[in-house]
């Protein structure tokens, strides 16, 4: 357990070194982003409408709690017809929020090592023997986790394509270079002989 622990934690803080470099050096951390034009106008509004945090969903349907499956499906076509012709969008709202740099930097670094650790776990129940299987392994990984929200927010939401791409592939780059420590430090199979020599 010791070994795959490591793993976990080098391999995290390989991922958080990426993404470092992927938002802060390159410009792949703001693309697709834009700075909202004449914001202090759209706040006004926000405070005086909005006075609860959450995550806002407009144009809205004006159901009910109770609204029967015809009605939600009715408002449903009337909602994608208001998307089709007017503003349309995903907004999540705070009145205010606190906010602590290094605390989200120590979150972020926690979630990587989490993310790794669980990968390394998985790559411990199998029997690849290469240091490319064992890589590649990691790398699969890295694409279910990159695509399982990016390409959804993309298609549900509307978002930026050149959001969902380039974060898309920050995401599998980060496993891509924690699979390269990963596949160095855990070696799984190693107690299982009669399987040396197999690789996938």
């Amino acid at each position: 357990m010791g070994r795959k622990l490591l793993a976990g934690i080098l391999g995290g803080f390989a991922f958080f070194a990426w993404s470092f470099v992927a938002h802060m050096l390159l410009p792949l951390g703001e693309a697709g982003v834009k700075e909202m034009p004449n914001d202090q106008a759209v706040m006004a509004s926000m405070k005086a409408n909005l006075p609860e945090r959450g995550l806002y969903l407009f144009p809205g349907s004006g159901l009910s709690a109770n609204a029967s499956r015809s009605e939600r499906n009715a408002a449903m076509e009337q909602q994608f017809q208001k998307i089709a012709t007017g503003p349309s969008g995903l907004l999540m709202y705070h009145p205010a929020r606190e906010v602590s740099f290094p605390r989200m930097l120590a979150t972020e670094l926690l979630t990587n090592i989490v993310q790794v650790l669980l990968a390394v776990l998985l790559l411990a129940q199998t029997s690849l023997w290469s240091f490319a299987a064992r890589w590649w392994f990691i790398t699969l990984a890295g694409i279910l986790a990159a695509i399982s929200t990016n390409v959804s927010y993309w298609n549900w939401y509307g978002f930026p394509t050149r959001y969902m791409l380039g974060y898309t592939f920050t995401i599998l780059l980060g496993f891509v270079f924690a699979g390269l420590v990963a596949a160095a430090i855990v070696k799984p199979g190693a107690g299982m002989p009669a399987a040396k020599g197999a690789s996938a």
